[in-house]
């Protein structure tokens, strides 16, 4: 009897009871992902920054950021390089500092939701990466 009594109690209020819901579900989730390298200049408190998306770059290829005339950009800081990346749509993820001869350079790992863009504006935020490959190469075009 004990047995049936239980039994009917976890019947009866097991429709009551709710599931966990996962917040931090990946479904739906796109995201472009970039890192932001700044070296400090030398003699001075500028940052030169270079940006790595996930290009095919050769040895030695210049990836520093470029405004549209193709003339670099120099940054105050990297929370000067990351407030006009953050201008564009782009979210910090993960920084992290690699020191090599005595002077840091800063990795920033940037990612901007695409789930929202058109096929059109993604082409604009990759271009909005200029690097001296790409300006020789529209300049071609």
């Amino acid at each position: 009897m004990k047995k049936l009594i239980v039994l009917a109690l976890v019947v009866l209020f097991s429709h009551n009871l709710f599931a966990q819901e996962n917040t931090n579900s990946k479904n739906g989730d796109s995201y472009i992902y970039c890192e932001i390298l700044g070296t400090q200049k030398f003699l001075s408190n500028k940052v030169t920054v270079n940006v790595d998306f996930g290009q095919n770059t050769r040895f030695g290829e210049d990836t520093r950021l470029r405004d549209e005339t193709g003339k670099v950009i120099t940054f105050n800081s990297m929370v000067d390089a990351m407030n006009w990346m953050g201008g564009q749509g782009w979210e910090f993820v993960q920084a992290y500092v690699v020191t090599v001869q005595n002077q840091n350079v800063y990795h920033w790992i940037l990612k901007l939701d695409i789930k929202f863009l058109s096929p059109e504006e993604l082409d604009e935020v990759k271009a909005m990466f200029k690097t001296k490959r790409s300006i020789v190469k529209e300049a071609a075009e």
